[in-house]
C-alpha cells in the first residue's frame, strides 16, 4: 500500500510542470458519438472536469453519428452516406435534431453529476452553448444532393471567448444555423477543426474508440509529423471502410496544417488517457505536430561532419571536450541527432556503463540559432527514453558551464566519487567539471 501511495505522489509531483504549462491555455476536445456510452463517458467527463479545475479553457465538440444511425434505423429509415458524410433529407431532420438534442442533454447532465464519493463531487462545472456556429448547405457533390447536411461558414469567436472568460466550458453540437433560420446537420470534426482555428486554440484533442494508432509492427505511434500523418491517412483512405481512427487523425492533421501547433488522438477506452497524454512525459496517445522537418534520430556515419561542425565552437570555448573525427566515427552509435531540413541542429551521446544500470549523457549541443525554443529539453527527453529502454536508472552528466540548465531539468549535483569506478578513473581534475545525476523512472 505504501509503495502505491508513493507512486501516486511521485506521479503527481512529476505532473506539476505540465500543470503550469497548460494553465490558461485553450483546448478543443472532440468526443464522437461512438464514445458517448455508459462505459466510457463517466471517465471522460471526470477528466475534462479536472482540466477545467486546473485553469484550462475548454471547448467540447460532440458528435452524434452513432446515435443518429440507431434512431433512423429504429424508425426503419435508410440513411445514405457519401464520402463519410450523411445525406440528411428534410423529412429526417426532426429525428436528427431530436437525437442531437438528447445527446447534448446527456452530456450536460454528466457535467452536472456531483454525488459524494465520485470524481465530480464539488466540481460545479458550468456548460454553455448557443447559436455559435453559422452554416451553409454542403450542396451537390458527385451528383448527390446532401439536402440539409451543411458545412461551417463561420464561428462566433467572440461568443466562445466570452464563455471561456467566464470560466465555463463551451459545448458545441454538430448543428449550424443559416441567416435564413435553417438548421443544418454538420460533421462534428469540421466544427471542431474550424473552431480550434478560429479561436486560435493551443491544442485539438480527439477521442477515438478504435484504440491507439499503431504502425505495421503493432507499435504505437507516439508522435507523427504532418508528413507522416498524411501518409498514414492515405493508407487508411485506400481501405473500403476507413476506421474512426482515420477521421480522428484527419481532424488533427487539418488542425495542425491550419496553424495549431499540437493535436492529439487518444483512446476513449483507456481510463485516464486524457490525463496521461497531457500530464506525463510519454503520454498515452498519438501527437501530431507542425514542425514536420524536424526529427530526432540515431546518428549515422554520414552525420559525423555535421556533428563536428556543431560542436566545434563549444570545444573551442572549452564547454565540450575535444573529439577527433576518428573518435567520433568509432562512437557514432552512441549519438543521437536532431535534424531540421537535412541539417544537424542538435546532438547528444549516451554512454552506458558496465554496471548495466547507469550511463553518462555527454556532448550535448544545440545550434545557437535554435536555442531557447525547448529543443535541448526535447533532445534530453529523447535520450532519457533511450536510457530507460536500456534499463539505465541513473543518468550522469559532467559540465563546466551549464549547471543551472541541468538542475532545471531535474538533475542534482553530486560528488565525482559517485561516478561508477570506470568513469571516475577518467575524471579530469584540470577541467573541474561538476557532476550531476538524475534518477530515471518510467512514467
Amino acid at each position: 500500500m505504501k509503495e502505491t501511495h508513493s507512486h501516486d505522489i511521485q506521479w503527481f509531483r512529476h505532473s506539476a510542470p505540465y500543470i503550469h504549462a497548460h494553465r490558461g491555455k485553450t483546448f478543443v476536445l472532440m468526443i464522437p458519438g461512438d464514445c458517448i456510452t455508459p462505459l466510457t463517458l463517466g471517465n471522460i467527463i471526470a477528466d475534462i472536469s479536472l482540466l477545467s479545475s486546473l485553469g484550462i479553457k475548454l471547448v467540447v465538440v460532440h458528435g452524434a453519428r452513432d446515435q443518429i444511425d440507431h434512431k433512423l434505423a429504429s424508425n426503419e429509415v435508410k440513411s445514405t452516406k457519401h464520402q463519410g458524410l450523411r445525406v440528411t433529407r428534410k423529412e429526417d431532420m426532426h429525428k436528427v435534431l431530436e437525437t442531437v438534442g438528447a445527446t447534448r442533454l446527456q452530456l450536460e447532465a454528466s457535467f452536472s453529476h456531483g454525488l459524494p464519493d465520485s470524481p465530480m463531487f464539488g466540481a460545479k462545472i458550468r456548460v454553455r452553448g448557443g447559436n455559435l456556429v453559422t452554416a451553409k448547405p454542403l450542396g451537390v457533390i458527385d451528383g448527390i444532393d446532401f439536402h440539409f447536411t451543411g458545412k461551417v461558414r463561420s464561428v462566433d469567436t467572440t461568443g466562445i471567448q466570452s464563455i471561456l472568460a467566464d470560466g465555463a466550458i463551451a459545448l458545441l453540437s454538430p448543428l449550424g444555423y443559416s441567416a435564413t433560420g435553417e438548421i443544418f446537420n454538420l460533421n462534428f470534426a469540421d466544427v471542431a477543426v474550424k473552431t480550434a482555428l478560429e479561436i486560435n486554440a493551443d491544442k485539438l484533442i480527439a477521442f477515438n474508440d478504435d484504440g491507439p494508432i499503431k504502425d505495421d509492427n503493432n507499435e504505437i505511434y507516439r508522435e507523427l509529423t504532418l508528413l507522416k500523418s498524411e501518409k498514414f491517412l492515405l493508407k487508411q483512405k485506400a481501405l473500403k471502410n476507413p476506421s474512426n481512427t482515420h477521421f480522428a487523425l484527419k481532424a488533427c492533421h487539418l488542425a495542425c496544417d491550419g496553424g495549431i501547433s499540437r493535436s492529439h488522438v487518444i483512446s476513449a477506452n483507456e481510463d485516464g488517457a486524457l490525463l496521461k497524454e497531457l500530464f506525463t512525459r510519454d503520454g498515452s496517445g498519438t501527437m501530431v505536430y507542425r514542425d514536420s522537418y524536424e526529427t530526432i534520430r540515431r546518428a549515422r556515419t554520414d552525420d559525423v561532419m555535421g556533428i563536428l561542425n556543431l560542436i566545434a565552437p563549444l570545444e573551442n570555448d572549452g564547454i565540450l571536450v575535444k573529439r577527433s573525427r576518428e573518435l567520433l566515427e568509432r562512437e557514432i552509435h552512441c549519438f543521437t541527432v536532431m535534424e531540421k531540413d537535412s541539417v544537424i541542429i542538435g546532438c547528444a551521446a549516451l554512454y552506458p556503463f558496465s554496471d548495466g544500470q547507469s550511463g553518462e549523457l555527454a556532448c550535448m549541443a544545440v545550434d545557437p540559432n535554435y536555442q531557447g525554443g525547448g529543443k535541448a529539453a526535447k533532445l534530453l527527453t529523447h535520450i532519457e527514453r533511450q536510457a530507460l529502454k536500456l534499463n539505465i536508472k541513473k543518468l550522469f552528466v559532467l559540465t563546466t558551464q551549464t549547471a543551472h540548465w541541468f538542475i532545471e531539468q531535474g538533475f542534482v549535483e553530486t560528488l565525482n566519487t559517485a561516478l561508477p569506478v570506470e568513469r571516475a578513473a577518467l575524471y579530469n581534475y584540470q577541467r573541474k567539471s561538476k557532476v550531476f545525476v538524475k534518477e530515471l523512472k518510467a512514467q
